[in-house]
């Protein structure tokens, strides 16, 4: 679940209207938990950083994330300026990368993977392709070994 306190306000200006044509409902934060990758189901905050806590439905010890994206074939005007860029996952920091454009489904191992359990995770985006009003986060998985009871 998401963790509302310390996750970034949804974007609801009007011009993600106008850029995805058929998207003019504000969609929740949760809905990057979801896997729908139709274009305009994405959680869009204002501005290029910001950052979405995740509540975990048991105690992760994470080694892995998947960050999806549209394909560019699909989006309108062939424009991801809106999509994640630079992206760093904390639980105490635990890897950082840059998401590339050219792929739909990129996973990262984590570079500095804790040797430990968390029951939350955060995702910071440090920046987009170059949209300065919104960016727009589709899906994230994280990937890792629940604790044993």
């Amino acid at each position: 679940t998401i963790d509302w306190q310390r996750t970034s306000q949804t974007y609801t200006g009007k011009r993600i209207c106008r850029a995805l044509r058929f998207f003019c409902a504000a969609i929740p934060p949760d809905s990057i938990l979801q896997t729908d990758l139709a274009p305009g189901k994405c959680w869009a905050f204002p501005g290029s950083q910001g950052q979405v806590v995740i509540r975990l439905p048991a105690q992760i010890w994470p080694i892995a994330v998947t960050a999806q994206h549209i394909s560019k074939m699909l989006f309108p005007d062939n424009d991801l300026s809106s999509s994640p860029k630079d992206i760093s996952i904390s639980v105490s920091l635990c890897g950082a990368f840059v998401v590339g454009v050219c792929f739909a489904f990129p996973f990262f191992l984590l570079q500095n993977e804790p040797h430990k359990y968390f029951n939350y995770i955060k995702i910071n985006i440090l920046s987009n392709w170059g949209n300065k009003e919104y960016t727009c986060l589709y899906h994230f998985k994280l990937h890792g070994k629940k604790a044993q009871p």
